[in-house]
């Protein structure tokens, strides 16, 4: 049996990513629509190598009869259309922030909290995770299963990517404008990207935290174990696909980096890339169009009990956001939940 997939915010950085992942993994579509605002429509955007689908308007779209609704247009827009098509019956699973700390919709990674997914249906709306928080967890997963973990740092190394379109084009932007010498214009982000670094993501919070930094910590709290204590930096670096993570984890017991090397090679979704040696890790540029959360520097920490640090490096735009969306969908499938 096929299923009626429709894709909100078709022409967007993810929505265009979720179309290419369901045609490289031959999801089990027989028809596919492309939604999107009424400034798109009629637009064409690729689902796989041979075919084009034109965009219609969400506006406009009757949701009956959709099966799965894979959902990335912001959240304000999802806050009123993924409702909607949940009503109608569709399984939506949302992309955006608006509905991930909602108690009555699961927030989920399939490789690490796969039995959430059965509460689907007070809402028909199941959470993507943020994308910095994903990778982390899957990292997290088989080392808190190895020994419970107490407490994680964790700073991130964020690409522009994750800002949208408007944040590639400006880092693109302001790189040329170093080296023709031309003003240099700044719209999306709060300072200079270009040959810079900026601790700042999503808005400050009353604490001093961003919001970007709140999102890892109750979001992590939420998939994985609420006991957690997690301290996050979060950052956006002058890359324009991937994100990096440093992360330090303390343990209830005494666990070693040789343990832990171990647990990650085992675990599902996850490539351990570690030795000790020039080039023996992974960064960003290279995980660009991967589908694995890749795992590096895995170390003991000397100051603290119980601790390790490790270097995970992940695709923003597929593991944390589309890739993870339609794996979602596919766990459902394989869980006869649809």
């Amino acid at each position: 049996m096929g299923y009626k997939v429709a894709v909100v915010g078709a022409t967007g950085n993810v929505g265009r990513e979720i179309l290419r992942i369901m045609a490289e993994r031959n999801f089990p579509a027989d028809q596919v629509v492309a939604l999107a605002s009424e400034s798109s429509v009629g637009k064409e955007v690729s689902y796989g190598d041979d075919d084009v689908l034109k965009v219609q308007a969400l506006k406009h779209y009757d949701f009956k009869g959709t099966d799965f609704v894979l959902s990335s247009p912001g959240a304000k827009v999802s806050a009123e259309y993924s409702p909607k098509a949940g009503k109608a019956g569709a399984v939506v699973v949302d992309n955006t922030s608006h509905f991930r700390m909602d108690p009555d919709v699961p927030l989920v990674v399939p490789e690490v909290n796969p039995d959430a997914l059965k509460d689907f249906g007070k809402k028909n709306i199941i959470a993507n995770p943020n994308c910095s928080t994903i990778q982390m967890v899957v990292a997290l997963k088989p080392l808190h299963d190895l020994g419970i973990i107490k407490r994680v740092v964790v700073s991130t190394y964020q690409s522009v990517s994750g800002a949208g379109r408007e944040g590639m084009d400006e880092l693109f932007n302001q790189t040329r404008s170093v080296f023709v010498n031309d003003a240099m214009e700044r719209h999306k982000f709060t300072k200079q990207i270009a040959f810079n670094v900026i601790p700042h993501i999503d808005v400050f919070m009353d604490d001093g935290s961003t919001k970007e930094e709140w999102k890892m910590v109750v979001e992590t709290k939420k998939i994985l174990d609420p006991k957690i204590k997690v301290n996050a930096t979060c950052v956006r670096v002058p890359v324009f696909i991937g994100h990096a993570e440093s992360v330090n984890v303390e343990f209830e017991r005494d666990i070693g980096a040789a343990e832990v090397r171990k647990a990650l090679q085992k675990a599902e979704g996850i490539i351990v890339v570690d030795h000790r040696a020039d080039e023996g890790y992974v960064t960003p540029q290279e995980c660009a169009g991967e589908d694995a959360v890749y795992v590096s520097r895995i170390r003991d920490d000397a100051t603290v009990e119980n601790g390790i640090s490790m270097w995970v490096v992940s695709d923003n735009l597929r593991k944390g956001a589309a890739l993870n969306t339609v794996q979602i969908a596919e766990r459902m499938i394989q869980d006869g939940l649809v």
